[in-house]
């Protein structure tokens, strides 16, 4: 947070957003301006949507009109049928250094309480389409909290990631004590949150904080590339298998398995599950429709 820095059919059902999800997409297809990130789609298919933080001169520091805005960019990649993965990514010298520590100075806890501050945050975590976040640079408090929101995260070389909330009298609000501790463990996350201090990118991918790491000018053609072998999967199935995933989470491992033979028996009512395993068999290359 801080500057120191569920089904799957669903996903493909005839478009009845909500009116914000529509003027989202609406935003995004006529190619309308944001003020805090730069949105496009990329991949030799433009299949792959990708979502740039665009605060240089603040680190990317994550304001509220920057979070709103990248809700509204995945809202329209949400319902674009083209995009099969989403990407995130910040700067050279930054993913996202915190949360604008300016912007919350002087918010008081009935503010807070009474408005359910950063909540809208968690959008990033509740996409069905898998978001991969590229992190070069500082990804501290908020940007780590970001970063984790996301499915896959790959770093560049010169990546550091930390909770330093306690350094400015208070706690990660975005889910940086569940998530970080979820994907390091106890004592690694409870060292990070209650001194403040940083890891680099090697020492990340050595606790599973995230899967690759990659030259700072690769990192984020790696991770469209990345997002480019998704899309060319069965966006449905894909869908299902990343709710299975999620749900490791959030279950015992008894009803994780229940859910996970369920989406598996689910599979089997879908003609891309019949293409795929018939591509097998006849040794070509699958064809999903996405249905």
């Amino acid at each position: 947070m801080a500057f120191l820095c569920r089904s799957a059919a669903v996903l493909l059902k005839p478009n009845r957003a909500a009116p914000a999800v529509l003027s989202a997409a609406r935003l995004y297809s006529s190619g309308g301006q944001y003020e805090y990130i730069l949105v496009e789609k990329r991949g030799e298919k433009n299949n792959v949507g990708f979502i740039q933080l665009n605060r240089p001169k603040a680190l990317n520091a994550l304001c509220d009109g920057l979070m709103r805005e990248v809700g509204q960019a995945l809202d329209a990649f949400e319902v674009d049928s083209d995009v099969g993965a989403i990407v995130i990514t910040g700067s050279d010298r930054a993913f996202a250094a915190g949360a604008d520590i300016k912007e919350m100075q002087n918010r008081t806890f009935q503010e807070c309480y009474g408005g359910n501050f950063l909540a809208h945050w968690n959008r990033v975590s509740t996409v069905k389409k898998p978001v991969i976040a590229a992190v070069n640079g500082f990804a501290l408090g908020g940007g780590c909290e970001l970063a984790m929101m996301c499915d896959i995260i790959y770093a560049g070389e010169k990546a550091q990631f930390g909770q330093p909330e306690i350094l400015l009298g208070t706690i990660p609000g975005a889910g940086g004590t569940q998530r970080l501790t979820r994907a390091v463990g106890k004592s690694l996350a409870m060292e990070l949150v209650l001194t403040g201090d940083k890891i680099n990118a090697q020492d990340a991918k050595q606790s599973g904080l995230v899967s690759k790491i990659y030259p700072v000018d690769q990192l984020v053609s790696e991770a469209v590339k990345c997002g480019e072998k998704i899309a060319a999967n069965s966006k449905l199935v894909t869908a299902m298998a990343k709710e299975a995933v999620n749900a490791a989470f959030e279950l015992t491992l008894a009803e994780g398995n229940r859910l996970e033979k369920r989406l598996f028996h689910a599979t089997f009512a879908t003609d891309d599950r019949k293409e795929g395993m018939t591509a097998f068999v006849e040794k070509r290359k699958a064809s999903f429709q996405d249905k």
